[in-house]
């Protein structure tokens, strides 16, 4: 019997110690708690404010402020073609750039000042310009000019890879199908220049530079008698030129 006692007054202690404990962690976060919102209140009463937390909007542009914008840049793009057209090409892409601080998305002023760079011979900003405009339009002038771009710089594979998007893109266009042409001879791409070439001189047929393109294509490809009916096409076009002549001399001995 005495072990039973000695057992239920262990238990006994065991539950005032730990009902201590949590009345004693009660009454902490209890005062914590009356102690945060004495706080509050002797902060209210010195005049201070509780914000809530807001969600804050980017502001939009009302359309008068578009509109306003809008006028800058129509009023800079015609004084920059002003500047063009009088060979200002400086003052020209002044005025495109602060027209597109304005409005970073005006894409037609951006083709204009790519076409400027193409003008001027700044073929690399050109280049860049085009490629940017081509991830916002898909248009067949933008492919052009790329082409162009990459042409003049020596980027032949690359000239050709824009021209061939452009001729996709127009494929009815003889003077299209003669940029890839030359661009695949400066690529050393004869057999895809060849038929490129017929096909845009059955068109353009009193181009002579594209007839000399063509006769120069089949010379490459070891087609004399083809380069030889090339040249005298070019001979009736051009009686009095001597270096044709010698050259369907020439070729008349092979």
């Amino acid at each position: 019997m005495v072990y039973v006692y000695v057992l239920f007054g262990s238990l006994f202690g065991i539950c005032l110690i730990l009902g201590g404990r949590v009345l004693v962690r009660h009454h902490a976060v209890r005062r914590f708690v009356r102690g945060i919102c004495q706080r509050t209140e002797s902060a209210g009463e010195r005049g201070a404010v509780i914000l809530e937390e807001t969600r804050i909007d980017k502001p939009r542009k009302s359309p008068r402020v578009s509109a306003i914008e809008m006028q800058q840049v129509r009023s800079l793009t015609r004084d920059a073609e002003k500047a063009v057209a009088q060979s200002k090409f400086d003052d020209a892409e002044r005025l495109y750039i602060q027209a597109l601080t304005i409005n970073p998305k005006a894409f037609d002023v951006q083709a204009q000042l790519a076409k400027l760079y193409l003008l001027t011979d700044r073929d690399h900003k050109a280049e860049a310009m085009y490629r940017e405009l081509l991830q916002h339009r898909d248009d067949v002038s933008y492919f052009a000019n790329l082409g162009l771009s990459y042409y003049r710089q020596a980027k032949y594979v690359e000239a050709c890879h824009s021209y061939q998007d452009a001729l996709n893109r127009d494929p009815k266009s003889p003077e299209r199908t003669a940029a890839l042409g030359r661009a695949c001879i400066a690529a050393k791409r004869f057999e895809e220049a060849a038929p490129l070439l017929e096909k845009a001189v059955v068109r353009l047929n009193r181009d002579t530079t594209l007839l000399h393109l063509l006769a120069e294509c089949y010379l490459q490809l070891g087609h004399a008698d083809k380069a030889e009916e090339v040249y005298r096409r070019i001979n009736r076009l051009e009686p009095y030129d001597q270096s044709v002549k010698e050259k369907i001399s020439a070729l008349a001995r092979v």
